[in-house]
């Protein structure tokens, strides 16, 4: 394949560590993510700055953690950045390295005050998930005061009171929040695999809606998309049965990992297997944007109040793990990003 688009522009670029999330605040602050998985690993959350230049955020301290360590407050394998409506940063630390095993209920969402750089609430999760969950992505409502997650290891949609502090899992037996069994993921012309089994990970893409009336979801390694009204998430008198009832399927879309609504109703999504991003229009429509040999594996996206969208590529599928120990990344780790088309 030898396609580049002049639409994609780079903002940052790593060679050694593998990124995941992206975040663009209002004032024009970018911030990236580096889970703690195997391969080298320095930083976990950084605010970017010209020349490829980082900083640990906050500090070098949050940066800090060790094995033995308290996990409590420090990251210690963290997933994914987000800046609300508000703009304040979240960032989602599942605090589970190497997706093994959740240390020492360290399982976080930390929300931070830009202005000051100050954090202002850390939400935990001790005794709603299990330690093989992987909260993976994060959308937050300010105008209703609730967080909505995805658990990628488990399967679930875990919805979080900001005002309250309280957090409930949803929808975890639920087969939209699972691996499709019938789908065979073909990565790079061949099955997509760990160890020589098939991957299968579940809930992971998350995408709410600009009114906030619609959450939008899917497994990561299959290419079904679901929806819910957040009424059934957020109202707890809803019996799992009516919750599970209220759910959609809308059918085959992509294989994309993170998803992001822009303010016009559009879902953009990554297509990982063939290097390119769509969209999904407000009528349901799917639509080809940019197809480019950069985008490998395009994790995460984040929109600019002057309307670019922010693209991560974490290059999954050049993983060690998922090519029999062969590492077969090429080009350094990267954001680009792109005006959003009309």
């Amino acid at each position: 394949m030898s396609t580049r688009n002049n639409q994609l522009d780079e903002v940052f670029s790593d060679d050694t560590y593998q990124l995941t999330g992206v975040a663009i605040a209002k004032d024009g602050r970018l911030f990236s993510c580096y889970p703690l998985w195997p391969g080298p690993h320095q930083y976990s959350v950084v605010e970017i700055f010209p020349n490829n230049r980082v900083k640990p955020y906050p500090d070098e301290q949050w940066n800090s953690w060790q094995e033995g360590d308290n996990g409590k407050n420090k990251w210690v394998c963290v997933q994914a950045v987000y800046v609300d409506a508000e703009n304040y940063l979240w960032v989602v630390d599942p605090a589970c390295p190497n997706m093994e095993q959740v240390y020492d209920t360290s399982f976080k969402l930390v929300k931070f005050n830009l202005a000051t750089d100050t954090i202002e609430d850390v939400y935990r999760f001790e005794g709603i998930l299990s330690n093989k969950s992987y909260i993976n992505d994060v959308r937050v409502d300010t105008r209703r005061r609730v967080a909505y997650l995805t658990n990628s290891n488990e399967g679930g949609i875990v919805v979080v009171n900001l005002e309250t502090g309280t957090s409930r899992q949803v929808l975890h037996h639920h087969p939209s929040v699972k691996h499709d069994p019938s789908f065979t993921l073909i990565v790079d012309g061949k099955e997509f695999k760990k160890q020589g089994q098939p991957v299968h990970l579940q809930s992971d893409g998350i995408a709410l809606t600009p009114d906030g009336e619609w959450l939008y979801y899917k497994p990561l390694t299959d290419n079904n998309l679901y929806r819910i009204r957040t009424d059934y998430l957020r109202d707890e008198a809803f019996s799992d049965d009516q919750r599970e009832a209220a759910v959609e399927d809308l059918g085959r879309v992509a294989v994309t990992d993170g998803m992001i609504f822009d303010t016009n109703g559009n879902l953009y999504l990554g297509d990982y297997q063939n290097y390119k991003l769509v969209r999904l229009t407000p009528a349901h429509k799917l639509e080809d944007v940019v197809a480019d040999e950069r985008l490998i594996w395009p994790d995460s996206y984040s929109i600019s109040t002057d309307d670019y969208l922010y693209i991560s590529c974490s290059q999954i599928n050049k993983q060690p793990d998922y090519n029999e120990g062969e590492n077969k990344r090429t080009t350094p780790y990267a954001i680009y990003r792109m005006k959003l088309p009309a």
